[in-house]
This record gives C-alpha cells, sequence and structure tokens, in this order.
C-alpha cells in the first residue's frame, strides 16, 4: 500500500466520513489523483462512497470495516515497534521521554489541525 492511501486511511480514521476534495488537500495531491487511489481503495473493500445525509448532491469517501481494522493493525505494529526499541533506551531515557510527552501531543494536535482544519 502507498503511503498516500495509508495516511488517507488514516485521516478518514480520525476524522470521519470526508469528500474527495477534501481529502485531496489534506493529502497533498491532486483531486483527480485522489479519485484514482480512493477507486482502488474502494476496489480492495477498504473505503466506500455514501450520499451525504445533508446535501445529496455530496458524496462522502467512508471507511469500511476493513478499512478499518487495516488502520488499528497498522497503529498496533507501530505501537509494538516504539515499545520494544523504548525497552533497549537507559532509564533516564525513558524518563527524558516521558517529559517531553506533553509537548509531543501538543505539537501533533497542531500539525493535524494545519493538515486539516478544524475538526467538524
Amino acid at each position: 500500500m502507498s503511503i498516500t492511501s495509508a495516511a488517507t486511511l488514516a485521516t478518514l480514521h480520525r476524522t470521519g466520513p470526508r469528500r474527495i476534495t477534501d481529502l485531496a488537500v489534506i493529502e497533498g495531491v491532486t483531486q483527480p489523483a485522489m479519485t484514482v487511489l480512493v477507486r482502488v481503495m474502494e476496489e480492495s473493500g477498504l473505503v466506500e462512497r455514501r450520499g451525504d445525509a445533508s446535501d445529496k448532491r455530496v458524496t462522502l469517501v467512508c471507511l469500511t470495516e476493513a478499512g478499518a481494522s487495516y488502520v488499528q493493525t497498522r497503529h498496533q505494529a507501530g505501537v509494538d515497534a516504539f515499545a520494544r526499541l523504548i525497552d533497549e533506551l537507559a532509564d533516564d531515557e525513558v524518563e527524558a521521554l516521558v517529559a517531553a510527552l506533553p509537548a509531543l501531543a501538543h505539537l501533533a494536535e497542531l500539525e493535524r489541525q494545519d493538515r486539516e482544519g478544524p475538526k467538524r
């Protein structure tokens, strides 16, 4: 799976259903490229398109159960990999990481807001 595909699935997992145009902006690709990407992920069973209940003219891209499972599996693999690496650090290095967590969480939130705009 491409990095853009994985990032798009993660965005849908975090933010919920989105228009293709929104996804293209968030992931930094053209709308036609995102349309192709969504079609491929749809054929793979990872996403589906649904009508927007509030605006019948709009089609939203939504995660399927398989797409959500994929995102959760990748997330857990990342957690497990970091846990193995952290186990190899010295105690003072672990303490430094723990002390930095609030700042890192804030940084991640600022980056998310910059990429996705405010939560909907």
